[in-house]
């Protein structure tokens, strides 16, 4: 075990819950987040933002230390700003997520404490990126994270399928997210949404 895996188990206690959810649909992506941030057993905030528009058509959740997703958040802004002045295209979320897997790499021996989901589409396709505090990255239809995955993921996996319509994507991932609340204490005070799709980017907010 090197310095950096040794100092994500030390952290462990201290890294704030959270549950978050990304998954692919018929015609974009939907994010979705809760509001709470909790240190262990000690509420910390009722109203923080876990959801983040990078682009008009990527996405990111972020479950892990605020400071460190907001850092996160700034790199990747700056990232995607460039990229599109340098060559008149808009980022993948596909590149975008490699991107961040090299960013999240590079610290790994005093790594970003976060679980992060990139979500994005273009007219051809649509995916969903999980990233961990040290860079793996997995792309897949659905994923989920922060302290509510289990719970949250076993709604994906029994009620998941493809070509869901953007309405039935987005109870499914309400009902993941609110079944996690039920279960997760340190997620909780309402759920955030972010639709990515050709309609444009569109926020949503609910209670929990």
């Amino acid at each position: 075990m090197n310095s950096g895996e040794r100092w994500l188990v030390n952290m462990g206690e201290y890294v704030p819950g959270a549950t978050v959810v990304g998954l692919v649909y018929r015609d974009g992506v939907i994010l979705g987040a809760d509001r709470r941030a909790a240190y262990g057993t000690f509420i910390i905030g009722k109203s923080v933002k876990k959801i983040f528009q990078i682009t008009p058509k990527i996405g990111l959740a972020s479950a892990g230390l605020i400071s460190d997703v907001q850092t996160i958040v700034r790199e990747l802004n700056y990232h995607a700003r460039m990229f599109q002045y340098n060559t008149s295209r808009e980022i993948t979320a596909k590149a975008l997520s490699k991107l961040l897997s090299n960013i999240l790499f590079a610290n790994r021996l005093y790594p970003l404490i976060t679980q992060t989901i990139i979500g994005g589409f273009t007219f051809n396709t649509h995916g969903i990126y999980a990233l961990d505090a040290l860079g793996s990255v997995i792309e897949d239809k659905y994923a989920a994270a922060g302290s509510g995955t289990e719970v949250a993921l076993g709604i994906l996996e029994a009620e998941y399928r493809d070509g869901l319509s953007r309405d039935d994507a987005k109870q499914l991932v309400l009902k993941a997210i609110r079944t996690a609340l039920q279960r997760d204490s340190a997620s909780g005070n309402g759920i955030d949404l972010l639709i990515l799709d050709k309609a444009g980017p569109s926020e949503e907010n609910y209670p929990g």
